[in-house]
Protein backbone atom coordinates (compact mmCIF):
# COMPACT_ATOMS: atom_id res chain seq x y z
CA UNK A 1 0.00 0.00 0.00
CA UNK A 2 1.43 3.37 -1.00
CA UNK A 3 0.34 7.00 -1.03
CA UNK A 4 -0.43 7.05 -4.77
CA UNK A 5 -2.82 4.13 -4.41
CA UNK A 6 -4.59 5.86 -1.52
CA UNK A 7 -4.75 9.10 -3.50
CA UNK A 8 -6.46 7.29 -6.39
CA UNK A 9 -8.83 5.49 -4.00
CA UNK A 10 -9.72 8.86 -2.42
CA UNK A 11 -10.34 10.38 -5.86
CA UNK A 12 -12.65 7.53 -6.87
CA UNK A 13 -14.64 7.83 -3.65
CA UNK A 14 -15.16 11.60 -3.86
CA UNK A 15 -15.81 11.66 -7.62
CA UNK A 16 -18.01 8.56 -7.80
CA UNK A 17 -16.35 6.79 -10.73
CA UNK A 18 -13.00 5.69 -12.10
CA UNK A 19 -13.38 7.85 -15.19
CA UNK A 20 -13.97 11.06 -13.20
CA UNK A 21 -11.12 10.15 -10.84
CA UNK A 22 -8.85 9.77 -13.88
CA UNK A 23 -9.87 13.25 -15.04
CA UNK A 24 -9.19 14.73 -11.58
CA UNK A 25 -5.74 13.15 -11.37
CA UNK A 26 -4.95 13.55 -15.09
CA UNK A 27 -4.17 9.87 -15.58
CA UNK A 28 -5.76 7.16 -17.70
CA UNK A 29 -8.76 5.16 -16.52
CA UNK A 30 -6.81 1.85 -16.81
CA UNK A 31 -4.19 3.37 -14.47
CA UNK A 32 -6.92 4.09 -11.93
CA UNK A 33 -8.35 0.58 -12.19
CA UNK A 34 -4.89 -0.96 -11.87
CA UNK A 35 -4.08 1.11 -8.77
CA UNK A 36 -7.36 0.11 -7.11
CA UNK A 37 -6.69 -3.57 -7.87
CA UNK A 38 -3.14 -3.29 -6.49
CA UNK A 39 -4.45 -1.61 -3.32
CA UNK A 40 -7.06 -4.33 -2.82
CA UNK A 41 -4.34 -6.95 -3.22
CA UNK A 42 -2.12 -5.20 -0.69
CA UNK A 43 -4.80 -4.84 2.01
CA UNK A 44 -6.50 -8.18 1.45
CA UNK A 45 -10.12 -7.17 0.91
CA UNK A 46 -12.31 -5.65 -1.79
CA UNK A 47 -12.92 -1.92 -1.79
CA UNK A 48 -15.56 -1.94 -4.53
CA UNK A 49 -18.14 -4.25 -6.00
CA UNK A 50 -18.23 -4.11 -9.80
CA UNK A 51 -21.90 -3.65 -10.70
CA UNK A 52 -22.74 -3.16 -14.38
CA UNK A 53 -19.45 -1.46 -15.03
CA UNK A 54 -19.74 0.79 -11.97
CA UNK A 55 -17.63 0.79 -8.83
CA UNK A 56 -19.87 0.50 -5.76
CA UNK A 57 -18.01 0.86 -2.44
CA UNK A 58 -18.13 -2.17 -0.15
CA UNK A 59 -18.76 -1.70 3.60
CA UNK A 60 -15.05 -2.31 4.14
CA UNK A 61 -14.25 0.31 1.52
CA UNK A 62 -16.45 2.82 3.30
CA UNK A 63 -14.67 2.11 6.61
CA UNK A 64 -11.25 2.57 5.05
CA UNK A 65 -12.37 5.76 3.33
CA UNK A 66 -13.32 7.38 6.65
CA UNK A 67 -9.68 7.11 7.77
CA UNK A 68 -8.26 8.02 4.37
CA UNK A 69 -10.49 11.12 4.23
CA UNK A 70 -9.20 12.25 7.64
CA UNK A 71 -5.65 11.88 6.40
CA UNK A 72 -6.36 13.96 3.32
CA UNK A 73 -8.03 16.68 5.43
CA UNK A 74 -4.75 16.84 7.35
CA UNK A 75 -2.82 17.09 4.09
CA UNK A 76 -5.10 19.89 2.92
CA UNK A 77 -4.33 21.79 6.12
CA UNK A 78 -0.62 21.31 5.51
CA UNK A 79 -0.98 22.60 1.96
CA UNK A 80 -2.92 25.64 3.21
CA UNK A 81 -0.26 26.26 5.87
CA UNK A 82 2.50 25.99 3.28
CA UNK A 83 0.65 28.44 1.03
CA UNK A 84 0.33 30.96 3.85
CA UNK A 85 4.03 30.66 4.68
CA UNK A 86 4.90 31.04 1.00
CA UNK A 87 2.69 34.10 0.54
CA UNK A 88 3.10 35.82 3.90
CA UNK A 89 6.08 34.28 5.64
CA UNK A 90 5.82 33.42 9.33
CA UNK A 91 3.84 36.54 10.27
CA UNK A 92 0.31 35.17 10.40
CA UNK A 93 -2.51 35.11 12.93
CA UNK A 94 -5.63 32.93 12.90
CA UNK A 95 -8.79 34.14 14.65
CA UNK A 96 -12.30 32.65 14.90
CA UNK A 97 -15.45 34.25 16.32
CA UNK A 98 -19.15 33.78 16.83
CA UNK A 99 -21.23 35.91 14.48
CA UNK A 100 -22.42 38.53 17.01
CA UNK A 101 -18.85 39.82 17.41
CA UNK A 102 -17.52 38.63 14.07
CA UNK A 103 -19.54 41.26 12.21
CA UNK A 104 -18.91 44.11 14.64
CA UNK A 105 -16.08 44.04 17.18
CA UNK A 106 -13.70 41.81 15.20
CA UNK A 107 -13.50 44.04 12.10
CA UNK A 108 -12.68 47.00 14.37
CA UNK A 109 -10.06 44.93 16.20
CA UNK A 110 -8.46 43.79 12.95
CA UNK A 111 -8.18 47.39 11.78
CA UNK A 112 -6.59 48.47 15.08
CA UNK A 113 -4.20 45.51 15.00
CA UNK A 114 -3.16 46.14 11.39
CA UNK A 115 -2.49 49.79 12.18
CA UNK A 116 0.33 48.46 14.38
CA UNK A 117 1.22 45.35 12.38
CA UNK A 118 0.54 45.98 8.69
CA UNK A 119 2.91 43.16 7.72
CA UNK A 120 0.88 40.46 9.51
CA UNK A 121 -1.62 38.40 7.50
CA UNK A 122 -4.80 37.39 9.35
CA UNK A 123 -7.01 34.37 8.76
CA UNK A 124 -10.45 35.24 10.14
CA UNK A 125 -13.39 32.84 10.32
CA UNK A 126 -16.95 33.25 11.63
CA UNK A 127 -18.54 30.08 12.99
CA UNK A 128 -20.86 28.64 15.59
CA UNK A 129 -19.37 28.68 19.09
CA UNK A 130 -18.79 24.91 19.14
CA UNK A 131 -16.96 25.17 15.82
CA UNK A 132 -14.90 28.10 17.15
CA UNK A 133 -13.74 25.86 20.00
CA UNK A 134 -12.75 23.10 17.56
CA UNK A 135 -10.83 25.57 15.41
CA UNK A 136 -8.86 26.68 18.47
CA UNK A 137 -8.26 23.18 19.83
CA UNK A 138 -7.67 21.27 16.59
CA UNK A 139 -7.46 23.75 13.73
CA UNK A 140 -4.44 25.79 14.72
CA UNK A 141 -6.36 29.00 15.47
CA UNK A 142 -4.70 31.17 18.12
CA UNK A 143 -7.77 33.06 19.40
CA UNK A 144 -11.48 32.30 19.55
CA UNK A 145 -14.56 34.20 20.70
CA UNK A 146 -17.44 31.93 21.75
CA UNK A 147 -20.69 32.11 23.69
CA UNK A 148 -20.92 30.55 27.13
CA UNK A 149 -22.69 27.38 25.99
CA UNK A 150 -19.39 26.17 24.54
CA UNK A 151 -17.51 23.32 26.23
CA UNK A 152 -14.67 25.03 28.08
CA UNK A 153 -12.80 21.86 28.99
CA UNK A 154 -9.45 21.55 27.23
CA UNK A 155 -9.13 25.26 26.43
CA UNK A 156 -7.69 28.25 28.23
CA UNK A 157 -10.39 30.88 28.55
CA UNK A 158 -11.38 34.17 30.10
CA UNK A 159 -14.57 36.23 30.09
CA UNK A 160 -14.53 38.75 27.26
CA UNK A 161 -17.87 40.47 27.77
CA UNK A 162 -21.21 40.24 29.52
CA UNK A 163 -23.90 42.01 27.52
CA UNK A 164 -27.41 42.72 28.75
CA UNK A 165 -30.14 41.31 26.54
CA UNK A 166 -32.62 43.66 24.93
CA UNK A 167 -35.77 43.15 22.90
CA UNK A 168 -35.45 44.02 19.23
CA UNK A 169 -38.41 44.82 17.02
CA UNK A 170 -39.39 46.66 13.85
CA UNK A 171 -40.39 50.31 13.95
CA UNK A 172 -44.08 50.73 14.64
CA UNK A 173 -44.41 47.49 16.60
CA UNK A 174 -46.92 47.83 19.49
CA UNK A 175 -44.22 46.99 22.04
CA UNK A 176 -42.04 49.84 20.76
CA UNK A 177 -44.24 52.23 22.74
CA UNK A 178 -43.08 50.64 26.01
CA UNK A 179 -39.88 51.94 27.64
CA UNK A 180 -39.15 48.49 29.12
CA UNK A 181 -40.28 45.04 27.97
CA UNK A 182 -41.36 42.54 30.64
CA UNK A 183 -42.20 38.82 30.35
CA UNK A 184 -45.96 39.40 30.30
CA UNK A 185 -45.52 41.69 27.28
CA UNK A 186 -44.21 38.75 25.23
CA UNK A 187 -47.07 36.38 25.97
CA UNK A 188 -48.57 35.24 22.65
CA UNK A 189 -46.33 37.61 20.65
CA UNK A 190 -44.63 36.36 17.47
CA UNK A 191 -41.10 35.67 18.69
CA UNK A 192 -37.74 34.99 17.01
CA UNK A 193 -35.86 32.60 19.29
CA UNK A 194 -32.22 31.72 19.58
CA UNK A 195 -31.28 28.04 19.31
CA UNK A 196 -32.24 25.75 22.16
CA UNK A 197 -28.62 25.22 23.24
CA UNK A 198 -28.02 28.97 23.65
CA UNK A 199 -27.55 29.77 27.35
CA UNK A 200 -29.15 33.21 26.98
CA UNK A 201 -32.27 31.56 25.60
CA UNK A 202 -32.30 29.16 28.56
CA UNK A 203 -32.03 32.09 30.95
CA UNK A 204 -34.87 33.88 29.14
CA UNK A 205 -37.03 30.75 29.18
CA UNK A 206 -36.58 30.47 32.95
CA UNK A 207 -37.76 34.05 33.38
CA UNK A 208 -40.73 33.54 31.04
CA UNK A 209 -41.75 30.28 32.72
CA UNK A 210 -41.65 31.93 36.14
CA UNK A 211 -44.01 34.62 34.84
CA UNK A 212 -46.27 32.17 32.99
CA UNK A 213 -45.58 33.92 29.67
CA UNK A 214 -45.46 31.95 26.40
CA UNK A 215 -44.29 33.78 23.27
CA UNK A 216 -45.29 32.34 19.90
CA UNK A 217 -41.95 31.15 18.47
CA UNK A 218 -42.10 31.62 14.68
CA UNK A 219 -38.39 31.32 13.79
CA UNK A 220 -35.40 29.78 15.54
CA UNK A 221 -31.80 30.73 14.66
CA UNK A 222 -28.36 30.39 16.30
CA UNK A 223 -27.30 33.93 15.39
CA UNK A 224 -28.27 37.08 17.30
CA UNK A 225 -27.52 39.17 14.21
CA UNK A 226 -30.06 37.09 12.28
CA UNK A 227 -32.60 37.73 15.05
CA UNK A 228 -32.07 41.46 14.42
CA UNK A 229 -32.39 41.10 10.64
CA UNK A 230 -35.61 39.10 10.95
CA UNK A 231 -37.04 41.54 13.49
CA UNK A 232 -36.28 44.46 11.19
CA UNK A 233 -38.27 42.68 8.47
CA UNK A 234 -41.29 42.52 10.78
CA UNK A 235 -41.16 38.75 11.37
CA UNK A 236 -41.49 39.23 15.12
CA UNK A 237 -39.81 40.36 18.31
CA UNK A 238 -36.52 38.83 19.42
CA UNK A 239 -33.88 38.87 22.13
CA UNK A 240 -30.37 40.08 21.30
CA UNK A 241 -27.39 41.80 22.79
CA UNK A 242 -26.80 45.36 21.66
CA UNK A 243 -23.48 44.59 19.96
CA UNK A 244 -25.25 42.27 17.49
CA UNK A 245 -27.70 45.05 16.62
CA UNK A 246 -24.97 47.37 15.32
CA UNK A 247 -25.86 48.42 11.78
CA UNK A 248 -29.51 47.47 12.22
CA UNK A 249 -30.42 50.35 14.57
CA UNK A 250 -29.33 52.80 11.87
CA UNK A 251 -31.81 51.08 9.54
CA UNK A 252 -34.70 51.49 11.99
CA UNK A 253 -34.49 48.52 14.34
CA UNK A 254 -35.94 49.37 17.77
CA UNK A 255 -34.17 48.22 20.95
CA UNK A 256 -35.87 48.13 24.34
CA UNK A 257 -34.44 46.93 27.68
CA UNK A 258 -35.80 43.63 28.97
CA UNK A 259 -36.53 43.14 32.68
CA UNK A 260 -35.74 41.17 34.71
CA UNK A 261 -32.24 41.38 33.32
CA UNK A 262 -30.90 38.54 31.16
CA UNK A 263 -27.27 38.47 30.04
CA UNK A 264 -25.21 37.11 27.18
CA UNK A 265 -21.71 35.99 28.16
CA UNK A 266 -18.80 35.64 25.72
CA UNK A 267 -15.44 33.95 26.30
CA UNK A 268 -12.00 34.38 24.78
CA UNK A 269 -10.55 30.96 23.99
CA UNK A 270 -6.89 29.99 23.59
CA UNK A 271 -5.02 26.79 22.92
CA UNK A 272 -3.86 25.34 26.24
CA UNK A 273 -0.59 23.87 24.93
CA UNK A 274 1.04 27.06 23.66
CA UNK A 275 2.21 30.28 25.25
CA UNK A 276 0.63 33.46 23.97
CA UNK A 277 2.92 35.12 21.46
CA UNK A 278 3.46 38.86 21.29
CA UNK A 279 1.16 38.99 18.25
CA UNK A 280 -1.60 37.19 20.15
CA UNK A 281 -1.23 39.56 23.11
CA UNK A 282 -1.35 42.56 20.77
CA UNK A 283 -4.48 41.23 19.09
CA UNK A 284 -6.15 40.69 22.47
CA UNK A 285 -5.36 44.32 23.30
CA UNK A 286 -6.94 45.36 20.00
CA UNK A 287 -10.02 43.25 20.80
CA UNK A 288 -10.44 44.89 24.18
CA UNK A 289 -10.02 48.34 22.66
CA UNK A 290 -12.54 47.53 19.92
CA UNK A 291 -14.99 46.21 22.50
CA UNK A 292 -14.68 49.34 24.62
CA UNK A 293 -14.88 51.65 21.63
CA UNK A 294 -18.27 50.20 20.76
CA UNK A 295 -19.56 50.40 24.33
CA UNK A 296 -21.08 53.92 24.18
CA UNK A 297 -23.30 52.84 21.29
CA UNK A 298 -24.25 49.64 23.09
CA UNK A 299 -25.70 51.27 26.18
CA UNK A 300 -27.40 48.06 27.29
CA UNK A 301 -24.17 46.10 27.73
CA UNK A 302 -21.65 45.87 30.53
CA UNK A 303 -18.05 44.65 30.63
CA UNK A 304 -16.66 42.18 33.14
CA UNK A 305 -14.52 43.31 36.00
CA UNK A 306 -10.95 42.05 35.91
Amino acid sequence: MNHRQLEIFHAVMISGSASRAAELLQVTQPAVSRAIADLEGAIGFSLFDRVRGRLVPTPEGQLLFSDVRSSFIGLDRLRASAARIRDFGSGTLRVASLAAYGNTVLPRAIRLFRDRHPEIAITFQIALSAQVRELVVNGGFSIGLAADEVDLSGVDHRVFSTGRACCVMPPGHPLAAKPVIRPADLDGVAFIALSAEDRARARLNAVLDAAGARPNVVVETPFAATVCALALEGIGVGLSQAVAAEGFVERGLVLRPFEPEVYFKTFLLFRPDTQKSRLVKDFIAALLAARDRGAPKAALSRRPRH
